[in-house]
């Protein structure tokens, strides 16, 4: 593992910074906690970025959290990518113009005329 950043999905949406510190603490010292929290509605996401004080305990970190229960959800624990080594394949691209809907496609405008 070479970086020191974990990502760590599957979360309960009650877990807390706090909990996940006291978590990963076990495998070395946590430098940094962020729980990804929706920007519309302040509510979490269900996901999050720990990072430990080296790769090393990243590592361990991950090996041993990974499938562990925590608040009654199995975790999904493996090294954090940068956002552009994630962008191919499934999803690339799509922010752009709502899926489909909207641009091009007439979505919300065929049914506004419809009514007149």
């Amino acid at each position: 593992m070479t970086s020191s950043k974990l990502y760590v999905g599957n979360l309960s949406f009650k877990t807390s910074e706090e909990e996940l510190r006291s978590a990963f603490g076990q495998y070395g010292s946590v430098t940094d906690v962020y729980v990804a929290m929706d920007k519309m509605t302040g509510r979490p996401r269900g996901f999050a970025f720990v990072t430990m004080g080296t790769p090393d305990e990243a590592k361990a970190a991950a090996e041993k959290m990974n499938g562990t229960d925590l608040g009654g959800r199995q975790l999904t624990v493996n090294e954090a990518r940068p956002k552009e080594e994630r962008a191919g394949g499934f999803g690339g691209g799509r922010g752009f113009g709502g899926g489909g809907r909207g641009f091009g496609g007439g979505g919300g405008r065929d049914r506004g005329e419809r009514r007149y």
